[in-house]
């Protein structure tokens, strides 16, 4: 009898699959650059990655990167994410940058994605200052070691609070694709996890025993997001479908695939 790890895995695996196959995220010839934050949601993305590419079908390299932020106390084990990625044959990097809020950056904000537009002119949060600043050295990565995509690990659930994240504070509906085609570089940012569920992410992660981070984000329960989160949870208490209902919407109005 297989056990519950095994059986959770196929279940994940599977959802993984059918996202690459349903948003054509993985190609033939794709040098894929994964954002190895170190939490649960990062270590699976890598995990389900790395065994796929030794199937080849598709035929796919794999590397991962993770980001540190010198003024933000948000830390996993460094040996532990190199560890991890050589059991799994994955080249692994690392990058230590760091952010200001200084108004010499105000002209590199405004190449930021459209989600973030009406943060133009306004004082930048650190959430925002801190995830802008990890992307970009995860496009200048990528584009240094000729990757043409860069894997995030967002699952179901971040994509269903973005999206109310969006209705909510920007008056629009739109949220995180499972694929964004950049126009501006040769890259698209592919979310592999799109079609799982935040409950078995977490669960998976339990059985397989990844380590948990040394140190939580400071800013992670006092975000927008964080209250989003909650508000949704409500949500599925009054209508246990309402994940479905929001996901069928972001799909028949093409949310899922674009490009910027």
């Amino acid at each position: 009898m297989k056990s519950e790890k095994d059986l959770l895995f196929k279940k994940l695996n599977e959802r993984f699959v059918k996202a690459f196959t349903t948003y054509k995220l993985l190609a033939d010839g794709d040098h894929v650059l994964i954002g190895l934050s170190g939490g649960k949601d990062s270590l699976l993305l890598t995990e389900l990655l790395a065994k796929r590419a030794r199937i080849q079908h598709p035929t796919f390299r794999v590397e991962a990167v993770h980001v540190r932020m010198e003024n933000i106390s948000y830390e996993t084990s460094a040996d532990y994410l190199q560890q991890f990625c050589n059991d799994l044959g994955v080249q692994f990097h690392t990058i230590t940058t760091k952010f200001e809020t200084s108004s010499a950056e105000d002209e590199e904000f405004r190449n930021c994605e459209p989600q973030s537009s009406n943060l133009k002119g306004k004082q930048k949060p650190a959430c925002f200052l801190c995830s802008w600043h990890r992307r970009k050295q995860l496009f200048n990565l990528a584009q240094e070691l000729g990757c043409n995509k860069i894997a995030l690990g967002h699952h179901r659930d971040d994509i269903i609070h973005t999206t109310l994240m969006n209705l909510v504070f920007q008056g629009r509906f739109g949220t995180m694709p499972a694929l964004l085609k950049m126009r501006k570089m040769p890259l698209s940012i592919i979310r592999p996890l799109c079609m799982m569920d935040e409950a078995d992410v977490k669960r998976y992660a339990e059985l397989a025993q990844y380590q948990k981070l040394i140190k939580l984000c400071p800013y992670e329960r006092e975000t927008h997001r964080a209250n989003v989160a909650r508000l949704f949870s409500d949500i599925e208490k009054i209508s246990p479908e309402a994940r479905f209902s929001i996901w069928n919407a972001l799909q028949e109005e093409g949310k899922m695939v674009e490009q910027d």
